[in-house]
């Protein structure tokens, strides 16, 4: 395997893929807490969870092998199970990232223009994803890099409004500590059968999987405050009316659009990368290009939500 992936990159890719809309949703659940045990909750799961995520992606970064090919260092051709698995869990995570991300943007342009276009939403969130497979799964050129940044000065905005206030907000209900850890903890889990199909391919391994994992926690933690803060800093749990009450639903429009992809495209690479290890047949890229596909016609057609529970049951078998 050719290790092209430099630590910059590798840092820049997955502190990327640590702003997402589900981060911010899941932050909103620790709100019971309050603002400093919520914090305190996150902060220590991302770092429980981080300590995996850094072993998983130091493994393929150190062998040089992607995460499905350092699952058959153990099962062999039994390998090929959890390949077909990832897959099918990649394409369906494909599909509720794309509608998660068509849904707050068609609800913000409802709001702003009176114009109601999930599936349009949709094809432009599957088309940047396509448009981003294209310029390389481990590479950040001028393209990526101008997107990035703008992402995350368009977050730290949204960041200050949101969080410059008062804890004035009561919050119902009840939210044990050690579940806020574990639901922080989920987060950085989740990439365990995604991280090494990148760090693989980094060029000093070790440096390039502690890039990775400092900033894919840091971003994500930061999610995760910023949907603690909206609901004790605004009184708002869902992320559209947010937005609006701040006055940022353009900008919100374009943080929805840019961390769909940047996070999405990993899901879809890393699909193309797993069915790489059923059969050579199937190429990283095309296969990727196919999954995007595939998954906005889900999320089009289908209410692909409601398959959320079966595709974590699916994700646990590489949590075990």
């Amino acid at each position: 395997m050719n290790r092209t992936l430099s630590t910059l990159n590798s840092g820049l890719i997955w502190a990327g893929a640590g702003i997402s809309a589900s981060a911010i949703v899941v932050g909103t659940w620790i709100a019971p807490l309050g603002w400093q045990q919520g914090l305190l909750a996150i902060v220590l799961g991302h770092l429980l969870g981080g300590i995996l995520f850094f072993a998983a992606g130091l493994i393929g970064a150190k062998t040089g092998k992607n995460a499905m090919q350092t699952v058959q260092i153990s099962f062999g051709r039994g390998s090929v199970f959890f390949s077909l698995a990832n897959v099918l869990q990649l394409v369906g995570w494909t599909a509720i990232m794309i509608y998660t991300g068509a849904e707050i943007s068609n609800a913000l342009s409802l709001a702003l223009w009176e114009y109601s276009a999930f599936s349009l939403w949709a094809i432009v969130l599957g088309l940047l994803i396509v448009l981003w497979l294209f310029t390389g799964s481990n590479q950040v050129g001028k393209f990526k890099l101008v997107t990035l940044i703008a992402m995350f000065l368009l977050t730290l905005w949204l960041s200050i409004k949101v969080l410059n206030g008062q804890e004035n907000f009561p919050v119902s209900g009840e939210m044990p500590f050690s579940t806020a850890v574990e639901l922080a903890t989920i987060m950085p889990l989740s990439w365990l059968p995604l991280v090494s199909d990148y760090t693989a391919k980094a060029k000093k391994p070790f440096a390039a999987t502690l890039s990775a994992t400092i900033g894919y926690l840091i971003t994500s933690a930061w999610m995760y405050a910023l949907g603690l803060g909206m609901v004790l800093f605004t009184g708002q749990t869902e992320i559209a009316p947010m937005l609006l009450m701040t006055g940022m639903s353009l900008i919100g429009i374009m943080v929805m659009i840019l961390s769909t992809v940047t996070t999405t495209f990993l899901d879809a690479y890393s699909a193309g990368v797993s069915a790489g290890n059923i059969t050579a047949k199937f190429k990283e890229t095309p296969t990727a290009i196919l999954v995007t596909i595939i998954g906005t016609l889900l999320a089009i057609s289908l209410p692909v939500t409601q398959y959320e529970n079966f595709l974590l049951l699916i994700g646990s078998v590489f949590a075990r």
